[in-house]
């Protein structure tokens, strides 16, 4: 299961990333990179020992299911990724 968290995690943040770089609205990407955090197991296991905050499942289900229905609708990653495909290309 935490190596499910960490492949999730890791694919939340580079959605970020490449709305934060590459797309037309770095706030959001910036927000799904915070968000994404709640995916890394020892972020999730400080939150729940020193914070007292524990993050139920089904809330990161939720918010993962909400971050790709936005990334691919709304935010159109696909096209993202293809620029940025693109820009690297042309860099390298």
């Amino acid at each position: 299961m935490k190596l499910f968290a960490w492949l999730f995690g890791f694919l939340v943040l580079a959605i970020g990333l490449i709305n934060t770089f590459w797309g037309n609205d770095p706030g959001y990407g910036i927000f799904v990179m915070v968000a994404s955090l709640l995916y890394f197991p020892p972020i999730t296991d400080f939150l729940a020992k020193k914070a007292g905050i524990a993050v139920p499942l089904w809330v990161q289900i939720i918010l993962g299911f909400l971050i790709f229905w936005t990334a691919l609708g709304v935010a159109e990653l696909s096209d993202k990724i293809d620029l940025m495909v693109n820009d690297l290309a042309t860099t390298l």
